[in-house]
């Protein structure tokens, strides 16, 4: 009766042991895999590389000014309104000008007598019993007339504000009532149907920008509005406080656009064909400073694809929007796999699974 036991419990014993070895292989296996580190690849590709510079820009525009009285005195009438449209040289509003008035047709008077005192010693004169002397002051005083209402009805001008240029009232500070003075502003006239980008470029592009140059122009307040314009003027004048120089763009027959919005510009400062590019996250700097990457070669262990890491330097010629043009490399070629996310924790001969 007891061989049977004895025979129950040897089966137990080494089905109990032929488990452990099993659990401890898997559980070896599992402890393996966990020392290859997972690493994000990505590819090496041969393509087009488009570098643009980008900068602020601000919409500007010359016919946007305050338009004041050039000469004190009561305002008499405004004859604007917010929103209203005005042409070239149109009456905005007029200042009271009764004084210069009364002596405009003062001067006048004596300019109307002064010239019949002309006439008559011209007559004593050709006639021979007139003096040369009375004749010239009598001339003289013609003249002095005659410069005074000039000067009157300049000055009486100067009481009418008139449009400078066609626009839209687009604010009117002052009111009719009020005393004029050449700080006090009376009416805000703008024209927004051409505008001008403007914005400030480093001076270590300035041999990448000339007239004509190709711009894109976008808007934060309108992502959905874009402009390609070329460039119709620049600068020259270099900044000497942050080594600046202003470039400028002209948008014709605009509808959209207000002055002082803000504006962001690109220029296309490089474009390079079948260009090595890639991925900018996945190049790393040594000790040295000097620019690596790491390419992953595919290899197979145990059914399944390991990669193992190869250090490569690599020259970078430019970056842009999260891509990097690096030299003609023959150890870097297309279709060659980079490490992008995970290369940090990772040496040259390590191997890697990839997420």
């Amino acid at each position: 009766m007891k061989t049977p036991i004895i025979i129950i419990f040897i089966t137990f014993t080494g089905t109990l042991f032929l488990h452990s070895c099993g659990a401890a292989e898997k559980s070896e296996k599992e402890v393996v895999a966990t020392l290859e580190p997972l690493v994000t690849l990505s590819d090496v590709e041969t393509k087009t590389f488009t570098h643009e510079i980008r900068v602020q820009g601000n919409v500007e525009t010359d016919q946007d000014v305050t338009l004041s009285a050039e000469m004190g005195g009561l305002i008499t009438s405004i004859n604007v309104k917010e929103g209203q449209t005005v042409s070239k040289g149109a009456i905005i509003a007029q200042v009271d000008a009764s004084v210069l008035s009364s002596n405009v047709s003062e001067i006048q008077t004596k300019l109307e007598y002064a010239e019949y005192m002309l006439k008559k010693q011209e007559e004593l004169q050709n006639r021979g019993v007139g003096s040369e002397f009375d004749l010239e002051t009598a001339k003289s005083q013609v003249n002095s007339l005659k410069a005074s209402m000039r000067s009157l009805n300049t000055q009486r001008g100067r009481a009418v504000i008139r449009a400078p240029f066609t626009g839209v009232i687009d604010q009117v500070f002052a009111r009719t009532g009020t005393m004029a003075g050449p700080a006090s502003p009376i009416v805000r006239l703008v024209n927004n149907s051409k505008i001008e980008i403007v914005s400030t470029i480093s001076e270590k592009h300035f041999s990448h920008v000339k007239i004509g140059t190709p711009i894109r122009v976008s808007f934060p307040n309108y992502s959905d509005t874009s402009l390609i314009l070329k460039v119709t003027n620049v600068g020259n004048y270099i900044q000497a406080t942050n080594r600046t120089f202003r470039i400028m763009a002209l948008v014709p027959n605009n509808k959209i656009f207000l002055p002082n919005m803000l504006a962001e510009v690109s220029i296309t400062d490089m474009t390079v064909p079948n260009g090595t590019v890639i991925p900018s996250k996945s190049i790393l700097k040594d000790q040295d400073n000097k620019d690596f990457i790491y390419i992953a070669n595919s290899t197979k262990a145990a059914g399944k694809e390991i990669f193992q890491v190869k250090k490569v330097f690599v020259t970078v010629l430019g970056r842009f929007d999260g891509e990097a043009l690096i030299e003609t490399n023959s150890k870097v070629t297309a279709g060659l796999k980079v490490v992008l996310d995970g290369a940090r924790g990772i040496a040259d001969g390590d191997k890697v699974r990839a997420k």
